[in-house]
């Protein structure tokens, strides 16, 4: 009878110390190990079991390679300010967005240093603060949303390993925006085993507009793939100029991985590299029609297993 109250106390403690440091919802499934939480969540949010012993789907092989395929450069990859060494290396640093400051915290932040605009992010998650007009800026509330960011360990929500030993820091870029104050185009690069394969259109996202996403193949053909419940544009969007480029540097950047995302923005008719993701959607997008989930499957030929 002790030792199932000393096992209930300390099950207690784990669940009071989650909800002290990454503020959760249901802090009880973070005490799951990786395997057993993604096929709770799995569960839920697909409505069926997922066969992690022989996966065929894209979004079960995903989930596959989160437990049997980490690499130490994965972390390199994911962190948005060591992945700037990474982009450089391979594919030149034309391609990076004006670096203006990295901090370990926000309170080593001068706000006064900064110029008027400006995007501040942690680099291990993927919310930012887009500042346009630094007078307007309330920054002791954003120096306590980033402190508090920096303590969140993003993993945890998905257990998508490569964040999980991000060593965290605070980096400040450039503001980017169209001459003409249009929206830019972001283009999603779709890599499977060092192939790009399809690219995402998203458009909307930085205006105040409905945000769209449309997917074309290589070949710029138009596809019939929702992701999600994010709205259709059209077949509207002309082959731009810079898709061989988005083809040999998303090749470039994937190499030798089984499945990568490779993002990049538009800018006045210039390529920016954004970030790199090895789970679309974390593994959990309900793309439509069915098929294309079986189809993306396919053309992912899982590695061996790597020790965990």
């Amino acid at each position: 009878m002790l030792i199932l109250e000393k096992a209930h106390n300390i099950k207690r403690y784990l669940i009071k110390t989650y909800q002290k440091y990454f503020t959760i919802q249901h802090p009880e499934n973070y005490i799951l190990s990786d395997k057993s939480f993604i096929k709770k969540l799995y569960k839920k949010r697909m409505g069926k079991e997922i066969n992690l012993s022989d996966p065929k789907t894209f979004c079960e092989k995903q989930n596959w390679l989160k437990l049997y395929d980490r690499k130490p450069i994965y972390t390199v990859m994911v962190d948005k300010y060591l992945a700037r060494d990474f982009v450089a290396e391979r594919v030149g640093k034309d391609y990076l967005v004006p670096l203006i400051g990295v901090w370990n915290n926000a309170d080593e932040i001068d706000f006064s240093s900064l110029p008027d605009k400006f995007v501040l992010k942690c680099n291990h998650n993927s919310d930012v603060t887009i500042c346009t007009d630094k007078s307007a800026l309330d920054t002791e509330k954003v120096r306590i949303k980033l402190n508090e960011q920096l303590k969140r360990n993003y993993y945890l929500q998905k257990r998508e390993w490569p964040y999980k030993n991000v060593p965290r820091k605070i980096i400040c870029e450039k503001y980017m925006e169209n001459h003409d104050k249009t929206s830019p185009l972001e283009f999603k690069v779709l890599c499977f085993n060092g192939i790009p394969k399809y690219v995402i259109v998203i458009s909307g996202r930085f205006i105040n507009k409905e945000t769209t996403m449309d997917t074309y193949d290589m070949d710029w053909k138009y596809t019939n793939l929702v992701n999600g419940d994010c709205p259709l544009a059209g077949d509207i969007y002309e082959k731009p100029d810079c898709l061989n480029e988005i083809y040999e540097i998303s090749e470039k950047l994937s190499e030798n991985v089984p499945f990568l995302r490779v993002d990049f923005n538009f800018w006045n008719n210039k390529l920016y590299f954004g970030e790199m993701t090895f789970f679309d959607a974390a593994g959990f997008e309900n793309y439509q029609p069915q098929e294309w989930n079986l189809y993306f499957g396919d053309l992912i030929k899982l590695p061996k297993k790597s020790r965990r």
